[in-house]
């Protein structure tokens, strides 16, 4: 059996009149990502780390932002899609770990919701699924509430 680890990142920023999406969980706040999809920050860096363990490529490649076929798709297509390549490639996940960098909104009421979600989606015991949130104490466009981040670990098994 072979050890995998990916890493994903993404960022997307804050505009009004977008709903406020995070790991599938609609969470209540006056702005939301400016995106071609729904704008999940956090599954989409999920997505690039599963296909970076695999060397895949990235969420751009099998999801292009220009395809009129992903226009405000649910997040969570893409990462059912993407769960799809890893059992293809004949891996599982280990462990998701996750950090959000957000200043605003306070995500403390959502993140076992959150984890749930991701729980559930990629068959991945909750005890594995780790979700933080961060802040940047103001300090540049994601402290300034302008954008948020996330950077995502995952450990895949291979047979």
């Amino acid at each position: 059996m072979e050890i995998l680890i990916g890493n994903g990142y993404d960022l997307h920023r804050l505009v009004t009149k977008r709903d406020f999406i995070l790991g599938g969980i609609k969470i209540d706040y006056n702005k939301g990502f400016l995106a071609h999809s729904d704008g999940d920050v956090l599954f989409h860096a999920l997505i690039d780390s599963l296909l970076g363990a695999l060397a895949l490529g990235d969420i751009g490649g099998h999801f292009p932002d220009k395809s009129p076929e992903y226009k405000n798709i649910d997040s969570s297509i893409l990462l059912k899609k993407t769960l799809e390549l890893v059992a293809q490639n004949n891996a599982r996940i280990g462990n998701i770990d996750i950090n959000v960098i957000c200043q605003a909104p306070k995500l403390a009421p959502h993140i076992l919701s959150i984890r749930e979600n991701i729980s559930k989606i990629t068959e991945v015991p909750l005890n594995r699924v780790s979700v933080k949130a961060k802040t940047k104490e103001k300090v540049d466009a994601v402290g300034k509430g302008k954008a948020v981040e996330v950077f995502c670990s995952v450990l895949l098994y291979k047979d």
